[in-house]
C-alpha cells in the first residue's frame, strides 16, 4: 500500500493513468481500525490496482475536493478520472469493500 506524503506525490500518482484505489482513514477513527487488518488481503486480491492509503485528516483539501466527510472511504481513480466511490459514514466490511471493487472490474 503506498502512503504518499504530498498532494503533488498523489497527483503524480493520478498522472500514470493506472488504476488506484484511495483508501481515506484517520489514525482516531474506530471503523478504520475495524477494516486495515483485512486492507492487505484485499490489495492482493486486486492486484492489478495500486493501493493509495490516505489520511484524511492530512490530505483535508482533497477530501474536500473529493467530498469526503465519512471514513473510511474508497474511491478508484483510472485513466486520470473517478470510477468509482464507496464513500459515507458507515463502517464498511471486508466484503462490502471487495463487493465494491469487484462491481468495478464488471463494468
Amino acid at each position: 500500500m503506498r502512503t504518499p506524503s504530498s498532494l503533488e506525490e498523489v497527483a503524480g500518482l493520478i498522472e500514470t493513468g493506472q488504476r488506484l484505489v484511495f483508501v481515506f482513514m484517520a489514525s482516531w477513527c474506530p471503523d478504520c481500525h475495524f477494516i486495515a487488518p483485512y486492507l492487505s488481503e484485499i490489495e492482493e486480491r486486486f492486484g492489478s490496482a495500486t493501493f493509495v492509503e490516505l489520511d484524511r485528516d492530512a490530505f483535508m483539501p482533497l477530501a474536500k475536493e473529493w467530498d469526503i466527510f465519512g471514513i473510511p472511504s474508497v474511491v478508484v481513480v483510472e485513466n486520470g478520472r473517478e470510477v468509482g466511490r464507496l464513500v459515507n459514514k458507515l463502517r464498511k466490511s471486508k466484503e462490502e469493500i471487495i463487493r465494491f471493487l469487484e462491481g468495478l472490474e464488471e463494468k
